[in-house]
């Protein structure tokens, strides 16, 4: 098995080199790619109006092989795929985040736009997030991982074309495993403005999250609330099929003849 594995915290990421750790042993090949620094919260940018630089990072172990981007995490999975890997991978786990990525944060995250991209590429995915900004205790998510890579590559062909897996492991002991649905998340005084020095505005995005559905424990973030991992399934097809039914019933030419 070859695994591919990559972040938006960096590839000096302590959660990254528990991945590593975990899994090294399970694979034929471990491939990383990752940032050279923090890339979190830039979604599935990619870089498109600079060169991209890449530094090699390989391990001693000799089963290890990585580089250092100078650009997002979408950046490394593309490039990988595309000019880096000699072999294309069985898997690509995005992780191990240090800090949720719940509900509808998923659009935002550049963990889980990075395991888009490997299902983008025709590779099963995931993306894994220890789900506290406090602890940095990466042992019960990479154990996890370990547990379910098996599992997940033994059904690879029903994550290799449109859905990958967003994992979120609580901080300290789970009560347990949830599979789960997306929830709603919001924040509240998102935008912080502010005044510097010389007297102009700035604004520092922040906010409490909240949901305005409450935590429903069918949720992710109900589930992680709950102390439960959560696993939930994600479509790379965003489209909606409901919709797209109901407007075929609209009385409108639209092709305007």
């Amino acid at each position: 098995m070859r695994i591919l594995l990559t972040n938006d915290d960096g590839i000096f990421a302590p959660g990254l080199e528990a991945l590593r750790n975990a899994l090294s042993d399970l694979a034929e090949t471990v491939y990383i790619i990752a940032p050279d620094r923090e890339r979190s919260a830039t979604g599935h940018s990619i870089t498109v109006h600079r060169p991209i630089r890449v530094r090699d990072a390989c391990h001693v172990d000799g089963n290890c092989c990585g580089w250092i981007v100078d650009g997002t995490p979408a950046d490394c999975v593309k490039l990988a795929m595309d000019s880096l890997l000699p072999e294309t991978p069985d898997l690509v786990i995005s992780g191990i985040n240090l800090g949720p990525n719940l509900g509808t944060d998923v659009l935002y995250s550049g963990t889980v736009s990075a395991a888009m991209e490997g299902l983008i590429n025709g590779v099963p995915s995931l993306a894994i997030s220890l789900a506290s900004h406090r602890e940095a205790d990466f042992e019960e998510a990479a154990s996890f991982a370990r547990r379910l890579l098996p599992f997940l590559f033994q059904h690879r062909e029903m994550f290799a074309a449109n859905t990958l897996l967003n994992i979120n492991v609580p901080a300290g002991k789970p009560a347990g495993v949830k599979l789960t649905r997306l929830g709603n998340l919001r924040y509240a005084d998102a935008v912080d403005r502010r005044v510097d020095p010389r007297g102009r505005y700035y604004y520092w995005m922040a906010g409490k999250p909240f949901s305005p559905d409450g935590y429903d424990p069918d949720t992710d973030m109900g589930a992680v609330k709950d102390q439960y991992i959560s696993i939930t399934p994600v479509k790379i097809d965003l489209t909606d099929y409901e919709a797209l039914e109901a407007l075929k019933k609209w009385p409108v030419d639209w092709n305007g003849s």
